[in-house]
């Protein structure tokens, strides 16, 4: 296999950059010598950094991961997980077994530690359930079906990373997920960018990254959904005719690129909305739309609700004045 990563550089820029990043939950894991934690499976993935100590960590049916300090493991979806402090062929007591969960619902907080056995932790850990999407239906992880792990050292400094995450969740002050947010993404940027480097990368867990051909062209459209594509635009920029492209679009994300390019859309158009800094029709045509009723029917397909109604909604629950000017985009889109 190549040692080169399978996308080019600017590529990947683009990719990440576009990339969403939201912390679920964060927890710091304090593991007593002969005792073993155990998690569920969940609907998301999970990142894991040794901060000290020496253990394993096993996940759904593998043969366990040696843990030693600076080693970070992002384990797939919706499989299950335990870590423990035990070596080779050792195994900690059925007695000794925690199960644990997360409730992951309105009112859980979003950390804590958990300490299981007696005496002096033995692993110390950093686990964090993590979102990343490009939009409704695109997530880059959503299709990781085997662990990355990656050894790292103190240089790099992603032990600091995670105690600033985990710092900023537990004093909830204002821009707490937005901090949050740029932390884990960078740390995801240093794992991706180790990972994909890697000869002995196996890209192919990553539908999406696994056609460079065709990452490439989701790359425009996700760095600058406003742009006029076309499927002959994008078909150009992957060096592909157009039905190849078409179809290995469709297999890597599971739509064809113009629905979505529609998803990319919508995603920029709720978030301009949401800085408040652009009028409705502006946020269209930044977007990508010359008429003002098709923008609202793609925007009322994807939300549920009209664009004006949208942004009331979000002022409304901030506590804010309604818009001057929302009757008048409400009664132009009808």
């Amino acid at each position: 296999m190549s040692d080169r990563p399978i996308l080019q550089t600017s590529d990947f820029d683009n990719l990440i950059t576009a990339l969403d990043v939201n912390v679920i939950v964060l927890t710091e894991c304090h593991v007593a010598d002969g005792w073993t934690l155990s998690f569920p499976p969940i609907e998301f993935p999970c990142i894991h950094y040794i901060l000290a100590g020496q253990g394993r960590m096993g996940i759904g049916e593998r043969m366990p991961i040696r843990l030693t300090p600076h080693k970070l493991i992002v384990s797939p979806p919706r499989q299950a997980f335990w870590i423990d402090t035990a070596f080779g062929e050792r195994r900690s007591p059925l007695s000794n077994i925690v199960k644990t969960e997360f409730p992951l619902g309105h009112s859980f907080k979003r950390t804590s530690n958990i300490a299981v056995g007696e005496g002096a932790a033995q692993l110390v850990m950093v686990c964090g359930y993590f979102r990343t999407s490009y939009a409704a239906s695109i997530d880059l992880f959503a299709s990781l079906i085997s662990p990355i792990v990656e050894q790292f050292s103190d240089t790099d400094e992603l032990a600091r990373n995670f105690t600033c995450a985990m710092a900023e969740l537990s004093a909830e002050k204002v821009g707490m997920r937005a901090m949050t947010s740029a932390i884990l993404k960078r740390v995801l940027v240093m794992v991706l960018r180790q990972f994909l480097s890697s000869p002995v990368s196996r890209a192919e867990r990553f539908a999406m990254l696994n056609d460079p051909q065709v990452a490439r062209a989701f790359a425009e459209m996700a760095s600058n959904p406003g742009a006029s594509h076309s499927v002959q635009s994008l078909s150009r920029s992957a060096g592909l005719s157009r039905s190849v492209f078409m179809a290995r679009f469709t297999r890597a994300y599971g739509a064809s690129p113009m629905a979505v390019l529609r998803q990319l859309r919508m995603r920029q158009a709720a978030s301009l909305i949401e800085k408040k800094l652009l009028s409705v029709e502006k946020v269209a045509r930044s977007v990508g739309y010359e008429s003002r009723s098709s923008f609202f029917r793609a925007f009322r397909e994807a939300y549920g609700t009209d664009p004006t109604d949208y942004a009331k909604q979000l002022s409304e629950q901030q506590g804010q004045p309604k818009s001057s000017d929302a009757k008048g985009d409400q009664a132009e889109a009808k």
